[in-house]
C-alpha cells in the first residue's frame, strides 16, 4: 500500500492547480471573444521569443489537458493562428497526450489500487479484455470526439494497461481531431462560435471514423472464417440445431438445455448413458467408498461404545450393492429419460465429416449422416495406461475395468498395488485396505496428493497407512514381472530396485482424452492431450465446442456440467451473444476419510503465483459436533487477502468436508466475506458450524487493539 501522505500530497496539488485556474479569473479570459481580442498580442511575443512562447504554451496546454479544465479546445485554435498548421499540430499533439498521460497515471496513482482491490473479481474480465485488446478499444474511442478525453485518462488509469500504451495509442488517436482544430484555428478571426467547428456532418465522419476498426476487425473475422471453412460446403438447411457427441456429464447436460430451450438436438452415444462418471467413477466408487468406511466401523466399534466385529467380509455383496447403486441412479441418465425430456438418442459410433455433417453408424451397422448447426464434442477421457515393460502381461485393471475384475471375486483381492498417489488412485487405496486388501500405492512424486498443500499430503498420507496401506513415494515404476502365476511390480527408490508382489494391479496415474475416431484430424483441429479451444469453447471451427474431460482444464463431473451450459448457449445463440468460461471458483473432492475439500487457492499456489495473503485456520478438534461424531479430526485452513475478509481460497480436511466447502464456493462466487459467513446463523450442533468459527477465527485476528482498550476504559468509567 502507498505512503497515504503522499497520496494527500499528489491530491492537492492539481486541487491547487485548479484553485488558482478559477481563482485568477482564467476561465472568464479563456473565451472565444477574449483569445480573439488579445491574438495580436499573442502574436507580437510569438514574433519575439518563438521558443520560448512554444514552450509556456506547451505546458499551458499539457496543464489543461491533464487537469480537464475548460479552454483546451479555444487554445487549439490559438495553435494554428500562432504557430500554423504542421508547427501547431505537433505542439498540441504531444502537449495533449503528455497531459492525458499525466491525469492516466495520477488516476492510477490515487484510485486504481482501492478499484481493484474493492471490486477486484468484476474487473477481472475487463482487465483481461484491455491487457488482450487494449490498445484496440483506446483508439477507437480517440476517434470518437462525442467522448470526453478526461473520462477516458481518467478510467484507463485505473486499468492495467502500460503508461506508453496509453501514451502513443493517444498520440495517434486524437491527432485527426487536433488537425481540424489547428487548421481551423488558422481562420480565428473569422470564427464566431466553436459549435461551427464541429458540424453534423463532421461528428458523423469521426464517428464513422471510430466504427471503422470496428468494421475492420468484424471484416477480419468474417475473412477468417471464410478461410476456415472454405474447403466445405455449407448446406442449404439443417436438420439439427445441434449434435451432441458422448452422453458423459458434458454430453447430457448440454442436450438437456438445448431440448428445454425447444431446439432439435441429437445425443450420440457408443457406450452407456451417463458416461464415465455413472457406470465407472463417481457413483461406484463412492458406493464402494461406503461400505468401506462401515466395514471400518465395525472393525472399530469400540471406538463408538460398542463392541467390535471381525467377521468375514462379505465382498460378493458388497459388489452387488455397487451394481445395485448403478442400476438405482441409472434413470436419471437413461435414454427414456431424455426421450421424454425432447432428446433425439441415437446408440452409435459418432464421426465428424464436415463441420456441419456428422456421420453415425448404429449398433445394427447402418450409417446415418446429420446436418447441424452446431456439434458439441463431449466424449470424455480414459485411464492412461503407462508404457512400462511387461504390463501387457500383468493383467493390469484401470479405474474403469476393475469392477468386472472385483465382480468375478468371492473375497478381496490379497494383495494389490495401486501404481499413482492422485485423487484416483488414494481412493481407491484407502477404500480396499479397509475391505481387507494388502494394498501398497506407489507414487513417483515426493508426496501424494500433490496439488495440495504438503500439510494435506502428510495428514492423507497417515490416514491411509493408519489403514493398512503401504505408501512408497519417490518410487518410480520401471517394469513388471510374471514368473509362473506369481506377478511383480519392479520400482526404483534412490538408486535401489525394489521388488513388490501383487495380485492385482490398479493403474490410476491419470486420465486422457478420448480423442481418436471422430474426425477431428481430418477437419485439422489441433488437439494435444485435449482438444483446443477459446474462451468460448469453440474449436477451430467456431460452430464445433468442446466441453467436458475431452476439453480440461478441469477433469471433474461439476465442471464437465459448468461447461455444458456455454457449450449449449454458445452453440445455439452464440451468433447473438457468446459467453467466456467462468473458471474462477472452481471446487473438488477427494473422497478419503477425512475427506480433502478445496476450493480457490491454498498456500503452495498462493506462493507460486506471488499472491500475497494471510492464513486463518481451525482445527476440526475443537467441534462440538466433531466430537460428538468420533471424528475431531482435521481442520479449516482460509486465505484471504492481507488485512481484509475477502476469501483467496479455502482447504477443508475432515469428515463431510465436500458438503462443508459449498458455501465457501458460494462465498467466493458472489464477493461474500468471512464477515458475512460470521453473521449467519448457523444450526448447532452441526459440522457446517466449523465455517463459521472459522469466521470467528478471522475476525478475533483482526480486532483493533487500540479500540479494545478504549472500550476497557469506558466500561470502566460506565462502572463508577
Amino acid at each position: 500500500m502507498r505512503n497515504p501522505v503522499k497520496r494527500i500530497l499528489a491530491l492537492m496539488l492539481p486541487v491547487a492547480v485548479v484553485g488558482i485556474y478559477y481563482g485568477a479569473g482564467l476561465d472568464q479570459r479563456l473565451t472565444l471573444e477574449g483569445i480573439k481580442s488579445s491574438l495580436q498580442a499573442f502574436s507580437d511575443w510569438n514574433a519575439k521569443a518563438p521558443a520560448l512562447v512554444a514552450a509556456a504554451y506547451f505546458l499551458g496546454y499539457m496543464s489543461l489537458s491533464a487537469l480537464a479544465l475548460p479552454g483546451a479546445a479555444l487554445i487549439t485554435l490559438v495553435a494554428g493562428a500562432l504557430f500554423g498548421v504542421v508547427r501547431g499540430t505537433l505542439i498540441v499533439s504531444f502537449a495533449s497526450s503528455s497531459g492525458a498521460l499525466l491525469a492516466f497515471l495520477v488516476s492510477r496513482y490515487l484510485l486504481r489500487d482501492f478499484v481493484q482491490q474493492r471490486f477486484d473479481e468484476r474487473l477481472k474480465t475487463i482487465n483481461a479484455g484491455i491487457a488482450k485488446d487494449g490498445p484496440f478499444y483506446l483508439f477507437t474511442l480517440r476517434l470518437v470526439p462525442l467522448v470526453p478525453f478526461f473520462i477516458i485518462n481518467l478510467l484507463m488509469g485505473l486499468t492495467s494497461m502500460r503508461p506508453w500504451t496509453f501514451y502513443w495509442v493517444s498520440q495517434i488517436g486524437m491527432l485527426a481531431g487536433t488537425v481540424v482544430y489547428v487548421n481551423a484555428g488558422t481562420q480565428l478571426a473569422q470564427i464566431d462560435h466553436l459549435s461551427g467547428l464541429l458540424s453534423p456532418g463532421l461528428l458523423l465522419s469521426f464517428t464513422l471514423l471510430g466504427i471503422f476498426p470496428w468494421l475492420t476487425k468484424l471484416g477480419l473475422n468474417l475473412w477468417q472464417r471464410r478461410r476456415i471453412y472454405g474447403r466445405w460446403k455449407c448446406p442449404a438447411r439443417f436438420d439439427r440445431n445441434i449434435v451432441v457427441i458422448g452422453a458423459g456429464a458434458a454430453g447430457l447436460v448440454t442436450s438437456y438445455i438445448a431440448a428445454a430451450v425447444k431446439a432439435k438436438v441429437t445425443l450420440v452415444e457408443a457406450g452407456k448413458m451417463g458416461g464415465d462418471c455413472l457406470n465407472y467413477g463417481c457413483v461406484p466408487s463412492k458406493a464402494l467408498i461406503r461400505s468401506a468406511k462401515l466395514a471400518h466401523q465395525i472393525r472399530h466399534a469400540d471406538h463408538y461404545g460398542l463392541t467390535p466385529s471381525v467377521h468375514e467380509l462379505p465382498f460378493q455383496h458388497v459388489m452387488a450393492r455397487v451394481r445395485e447403486v448403478i442400476r438405482t441412479v441409472a434413470p436419471h441418465d437413461s435414454v427414456e429419460r431424455y426421450t421424454g425430456l425432447g432428446v433425439e438418442v441415437w446408440q452409435g459410433y459418432a464421426r465428424i465429416v464436415d463441420p456441419w455433417t456428422v456421420e453415425v453408424t448404429l449398433k445394427d451397422g447402418e450409417k446415418r449422416r446429420l446436418t447441424t448447426r452446431s456439434i458439441v464434442i463431449a466424449t470424455g477421457a480414459k485411464p492412461f495406461v503407462p508404457l512400462l515393460p511387461g504390463i501387457e502381461n500383468s493383467d493390469y485393471v484401470t479405474s474403469d475395468t476393475l469392477w468386472e475384475e472385483f465382480a468375478k471375486r468371492d473375497t478381496p483381492p490379497g494383495r494389490v498395488v495401486v501404481l499413482g498417489g492422485g485423487p484416483i488412485g488414494t481412493e481407491l487405496a484407502q477404500a480396499l485396505a479397509r475391505l481387507g486388501s494388502e494394498v501398497t500405492q506407489v507414487e513417483k512424486g515426493d508426496r501424494i496428493l500433490a496439488r495440495e498443500d504438503a500439510e494435506v499430503s502428510d495428514l492423507a498420507r497417515q490416514a491411509l497407512e493408519q489403514n493398512g496401506v503401504q505408501v512408497l513415494t519417490a518410487h518410480s515404476a520401471l517394469r513388471c514381472e510374471r514368473v509362473d502365476d506369481q506377478k511383480y511390480l519392479v520400482v526404483s527408490h534412490q538408486g535401489q530396485e525394489k521388488i513388490i508382489p501383487f495380485d492385482v494391479l490398479i493403474c490410476a496415474v491419470g486420465r486422457v482424452a478420448r480423442l481418436e475416431g471422430y474426425g477431428l484430424e481430418e477437419l485439422g483441429i489441433p488437439v494435444e492431450r485435449t482438444v483446443t479451444t477459446n474462451d468460448y469453447l469453440e474449436t477451430l471451427y467456431p460452430n464445433i465446442y468442446a466441453a467436458g474431460d475431452v476439453v480440461g482444464p478441469y477433469q471433474f463431473t461439476h465442471m464437465a456440467a459448468h461447461q455444458a451450459w456455454y457449450a449449449a448457449v454458445n452453440g445455439l445463440f452464440g451468433s447473438v451473444r457468446k459467453f467466456k468460461v467462468d473458471y474462477r471458483v472452481v471446487p473438488w473432492t477427494t473422497f478419503i476419510d477425512p475427506e480433502v475439500a478445496r476450493v480457490g487457492l491454498n498456500e503452495q499456489e498462493a506462493k507460486a503465483q506471488g499472491i500475497a495473503y494471510e492464513v486463518t485456520r481451525y482445527g476440526l478438534d475443537d467441534l462440538d459436533r466433531a466430537i460428538a461424531d468420533g471424528a475431531a479430526h482435521g481442520f479449516v485452513k482460509v486465505l484471504t487477502v492481507p488485512g481484509k475478509d475477502k476469501i483467496l481460497g479455502v482447504t477443508l480436511v475432515g469428515e463431510h468436508a465436500g458438503d462443508l466447502i459449498a458455501e465457501f464456493v458460494l462465498a467466493m462466487k458472489w464477493g461474500l466475506g468471512l464477515n458475512k459467513i460470521l453473521s449467519t446463523i448457523h444450526t448447532y450442533p452441526t459440522w457446517a458450524e466449523a465455517n463459521r468459527y472459522a469466521a470467528g477465527e478471522w475476525k478475533r485476528a483482526h480486532v483493533s487493539r487500540p479500540i479494545l482498550v478504549w472500550l476497557e476504559y469506558f466500561h470502566d468509567w460506565r462502572r463508577g
